[in-house]
């Protein structure tokens, strides 16, 4: 297994990890109920997925 020789450099270490960026999640619109819904789920507010209701939608409040 290969073991590095030297001790790798901050300057070097940070620009490596500079390439390790979050990318936002990409939305799309329900059919039926127009809200931002992540692609192949089904919907949070309506419960919709393929032109089908699947399940009634949960919707939690938080107790603040």
């Amino acid at each position: 297994m290969a073991v590095p020789k030297r001790k790798m450099s901050r300057s070097n270490t940070r620009a490596r990890r500079s390439q390790w960026k979050t990318t936002a999640t990409t939305l799309t619109t329900c059919p039926q109920c127009k809200s931002n819904v992540m692609p192949h789920t089904a919907c949070p507010n309506c419960g919709a997925y393929k032109g089908r209701t699947y399940a009634e939608a949960v919707r939690t409040e938080h107790a603040s």
